[in-house]
C-alpha cells in the first residue's frame, strides 16, 4: 500500500514542492484548501503524512486540531512557513528569533518546521524531502506495529487447539452481536453444547485422543454453520455458537441439525480408532430485558443445557421467551 500525503496549501504552494511528492507512482496524493473539508477527509481516511502551508487560512488551526486528536498522533504534520511579514521578520530578527519561532510551531503541534523562502527555494526542498523520509520511517513503523498488534490481537482471541474464536472472543463480540442486533431489530439466539461423557473419552484413551477428538468436532461443527453463526471454543469441551438474524425456532433447526451430525458418523483418531460421540445442546433466544453483555443470555442457554444433561443428553432443549405471560418453558426436541 503506497504511502497518502494530504497537501494543504494553494495551487502556487504545490508547484514550488519538489517533483516526488508529486509522483503518483510513489505516493497517494490529495490536496485540499478548505479546513473542514481537510478535518473531514482526515476523519473518514487518515493520512501518513501532512504538509501544510502556513499561509493558507485556517492551516495554523489544523494543525493545533491534529495536534489534540489522539487517534491521530501517527500523522506526520509538516509545516511550511511561507507568510511573507514572517520572512521577513527572519531576516530582520536573526538566527535566535527564528529558532524561537520554531520552538512555537513545533509546540502548536507541528512535527517539522521548514522556513520557503523565495531565496533558499533549492534548501528548502532538500530539507523537506528529508522531513518527508522521517514521515515515511514513522508511517512503515507504525503500519509494521498495526500489523503485529492484530497478529497479537488474533493469537489472544483464537483457541490454539481448535482454531475456534475463544471465550475471550466471545466476551468481546456477544455485547457487540447483542447491540447490533438491537439496533437493527432483528432476532439473535445462542447455542451452547458439551460433548457427552468427555471425561470417560480422555480415561480411557488419554487426553492427546481427546484433544484430537475436540479437533475433529470443532471442524465439523464449523463446517456444517450458517455464514452468519459464529462458534467459540468456551472452555474444555464446552462450545458456544452465536446465530445472529435467527428465531428461537430457528435456532433449534441448527441445535438439532448440529446434534445429528455429529451423532451420526464416528470420529477417526488415527488408522486404529474411531470414537463415537454425542453432544447436548441448550438453546436460547435474546430478550428484552437481557443485559447488553450477554451475562443473562449465556446463563438461559447454559441452563438449558444442564436440562439437556438431566433428560439423558445427546438432545436440544430450548429455552422460549413469552412475552405476552412474562413465562419461559423448556422445550425438548429429540435428536
Amino acid at each position: 500500500m503506497k504511502i497518502s500525503i494530504l497537501i494543504f496549501g494553494s495551487d502556487k504552494f504545490i508547484a514550488r514542492l519538489p517533483d516526488q511528492i508529486c509522483d503518483a507512482n510513489s505516493f497517494n496524493l490529495e490536496v485540499i484548501t478548505n479546513l473542514n473539508q481537510a478535518i473531514s477527509c482526515i476523519q473518514s481516511t487518515p493520512p501518513d503524512i501532512l504538509i501544510l502551508q502556513a499561509s493558507c487560512d485556517g492551516s495554523l488551526e489544523l494543525c493545533c486540531w491534529l495536534k489534540e486528536q489522539t487517534k491521530l498522533s501517527w500523522i506526520y504534520c509538516i509545516l511550511l512557513e511561507d507568510r511573507s511579514q514572517l520572512l521577513l521578520d527572519r531576516s530582520k530578527y536573526g538566527r535566535d528569533w527564528e529558532l524561537e519561532m520554531t520552538s512555537i510551531a513545533l509546540q502548536e503541534g507541528a512535527d517539522a518546521y521548514i522556513w520557503q523562502s523565495p531565496t533558499e527555494l533549492s534548501s528548502s526542498q532538500s530539507l523537506l524531502l528529508a522531513q518527508l523520509n522521517v514521515g515515511l520511517r514513522k508511517a512503515q513503523k507504525y503500519r509494521d506495529l498495526i500489523r503485529t498488534n492484530d497478529l497479537l490481537s488474533a493469537i489472544a482471541l483464537a483457541d490454539s487447539l481448535t482454531e475456534l474464536s475463544n471465550r475471550r472472543a466471545l466476551e468481546w463480540d456477544l455485547p457487540r452481536q447483542i447491540q447490533k442486533a438491537r439496533t437493527n431489530g432483528t432476532p439473535l439466539s445462542l447455542i451452547i453444547l458439551d460433548v457427552d461423557y468427555f471425561k470417560k473419552v480422555n480415561d480411557t484413551y488419554g487426553h492427546l485422543v481427546g484433544d484430537r477428538l475436540l479437533q475433529l468436532l470443532s471442524n465439523r461443527v464449523r463446517q456444517n454453520l450458517r455464514y452468519q453463526d459464529t462458534p467459540f471454543r468456551y472452555g474444555g469441551e464446552e462450545f458456544v455458537i452465536i446465530l445472529s438474524h435467527t428465531s428461537c425456532d430457528e435456532a433449534v433447526v441448527v441445535a438439532r441439525r448440529l446434534n445429528r451430525i455429529v451423532g451420526e458418523q464416528p470420529f477417526a483418531i488415527n488408522n486404529q480408532l474411531s470414537i463415537n460421540v454425542t453432544i447436548s445442546l441448550g438453546a436460547a433466544c435474546l430478550r428484552m430485558e437481557d443485559d447488553v453483555n450477554g451475562i443473562s443470555l449465556l446463563n438461559r442457554a447454559d441452563q438449558c443445557l444442564l436440562q439437556a444433561k438431566a433428560a439423558g443428553r445427546n438432545c436440544v432443549i430450548s429455552c422460549e421467551n413469552y412475552l405476552s405471560h412474562h413465562t419461559s418453558h423448556l422445550r425438548v426436541v429429540s435428536s
